[in-house]
């Protein structure tokens, strides 16, 4: 099974373990990372949404202009642009990136953050409109002739863009973990996005979305993007002392990233991919080959929260056991970014390909091997055999 890799872009190196939010975009590290990510053989970049941040829009689009094949994954909430206007504004960016752009659509998790922006529908009706707003979206990417819309949440008439993407239409991807979730993603998803839970759990999620897909009249299944926070390095006990200087940190109080209030086992946040999160911390820290869950308690599963721990190789056969469940989509961004995804790309990416590629040609799975390592005075980044 094929697998393409995620990563989160950062417009400055601040994190939730490092500097002040507040930090405005620094356009030689940005160009750094995006470079980085493509030459570490990343396919996708999310470019995420907070109402306080950076526009995803700009930012996709200079990512487009550093790089020539990865793709930026704009993040979208309904509330924030109009369906037809945001329909063109993919487009302009597919079309500037040579068909290269992707959009998550986030119905919104929290109350409060949605709010901030003048949106107070509940959670419920925050889905019944982002499922309106993707028909909307692939309708304007299609049509030829101008056409009305009469809907719950929008209306128009007479409307037709003349900015069409490149290939036809865009990559819509849906995430979530609520019954609501389900139900959207599996009828309209080309992607689904979910946070790293255990193998069992993963399991039973992508099963309930396929029953969803199914139960829409589709004859095909989104394709699942799992997203996890890798700690590595060159042996296992490395990365778990990294690991533990981490959640120091984060328990600290860490950066501004985190929440004011962390979780302390009363209601819990508002939503359900959170309290999933939480609650599975709350089993115990470890899970299968390397889930490690402390780092979610202590931010409160503010977003992807939860680490792989251990060795390069420990953490590549963690990701193909996630692959194994059908995982076609795999995010990993670390606490150190650009230091971390460099990272990934020389160790981890190589080594999961290495071994889909061993079962390609074999139809056997064969095992995780290291990497060559770099010879003294050889080009950072370039592995070479012995």
């Amino acid at each position: 099974m094929p697998v393409e890799f995620i990563s989160a872009i950062s417009v400055n190196a601040a994190n939730e373990v490092n500097g002040s939010a507040e930090r405005g975009v620094d356009v030689p590290f940005l160009h750094r990372y995006a470079r980085a990510l493509e030459d570490g053989g990343f396919d996708y970049t999310l470019v995420a949404y907070h109402s306080g941040s950076f526009d995803p829009f700009t930012v996709a689009a200079t990512i487009a202009r550093f790089t020539e094949r990865l793709r930026p994954i704009v993040a979208l909430r309904p509330n924030t642009l109009y369906p037809t206007v945001a329909a063109k504004a993919l487009a302009t960016l597919d079309q500037l990136s040579g068909g290269r752009a992707v959009v998550h659509c986030i119905a919104g998790g929290s109350d409060q953050e949605q709010a901030r922006e003048g949106d107070r529908l509940s959670k419920a009706e925050r889905y019944e409109r982002e499922e309106e707003y993707i028909r909307i979206l692939r309708q304007v990417w299609q049509a030829r002739e101008p056409f009305d819309h009469a809907g719950k949440y929008y209306a128009f008439e007479d409307f037709v863009s003349y900015i069409r993407p490149v290939n036809g239409t865009i990559p819509v991807s849906v995430g979530g973990s609520s019954a609501e979730a389900y139900r959207v993603g599996g009828a309209l998803g080309d992607i689904f996005g979910l946070w790293g839970e255990p193998l069992a759990d993963t399991r039973a999620q992508i099963e309930r979305i396929h029953a969803e897909a199914r139960a829409a009249g589709r004859a095909d299944t989104p394709r699942i993007w799992v997203t996890f926070r890798p700690i590595v390095a060159a042996t296992d006990e490395l990365a778990w002392e990294k690991a533990h200087e981490i959640l120091a940190v984060l328990r600290r109080g860490g950066g501004p990233w985190l929440p004011a209030k962390r979780w302390d086992g009363g209601a819990g946040p508002a939503n359900a991919g959170s309290r999933r999160l939480l609650e599975i911390a709350a089993r115990k820290d470890l899970h299968d080959r390397a889930l490690w869950t402390p780092t979610a308690t202590a931010t409160g599963a503010l977003g992807a929260s939860t680490a792989l721990v251990g060795s390069y190789e420990t953490v590549a056969a963690a990701i193909l056991d996630y692959v194994d469940l059908g995982a076609e989509l795999v995010s990993i961004r670390g606490y150190d970014n650009l230091d971390d995804a460099i990272d990934y790309g020389r160790y981890i990416l190589p080594l999961v390909r290495q071994e889909l590629a061993h079962r390609e040609r074999t139809g056997e799975r064969g095992r995780v091997v290291p990497q060559p390592p770099l010879r003294p005075g050889d080009p950072a980044g370039d592995l070479v055999a012995p």
